[in-house]
């Protein structure tokens, strides 16, 4: 809870205040961030709007796909430095601490990435899972 907690201050006081609790338990947000440091600012507004979201009580999946696959690995994540913005690693401890995150199928193996590189609570999984989770009642999706 404390990542979460240190997530969502930094989220907040960069990017504005928290949704009230009981505005958000309803509802569940499929993000899907297809970006890494080649357009950091995307990048940046994929992983803060899923730390926000998570620390306000919203369900969160985050899905890596693309060159954010790459932050699913120990490490990437406390190299992507975005000026004004929250670091990406506080981000996604938040995330992993109230959501979940998976990486993409297809992604990882063009990545040479297996299960076993991953940070620990980070998934691989295909469409179907992504088609499931999107078409479940109370999600929206958002695609960074």
């Amino acid at each position: 809870m404390a990542a979460m907690s240190r997530a969502a201050e930094i989220a907040s006081s960069t990017y504005g205040s928290l949704l009230p609790m009981s505005e958000s338990k309803s509802r569940q947000l499929l993000i899907k961030v297809m970006v890494g440091a080649d357009a950091p600012e995307r990048c940046s507004q994929g992983f803060t709007v899923a730390a926000v979201a998570a620390a306000s009580g919203v369900g969160v999946s985050l899905w890596l796909t693309g060159e954010a696959a790459w932050f699913a690995l120990p490490g990437r994540a406390e190299e992507f430095v975005l000026e004004h913005a929250a670091p990406l690693a506080d981000l996604l401890s938040g995330i992993l601490a109230a959501g979940s995150v998976t990486v993409c199928t297809q992604c990882a193996q063009r990545r040479g990435i297996g299960p076993e590189d991953l940070i620990p609570g980070i998934r691989i999984a295909g469409a179907a899972v992504f088609v499931e989770e999107a078409i479940q009642p109370g999600v929206q999706a958002l695609t960074y």
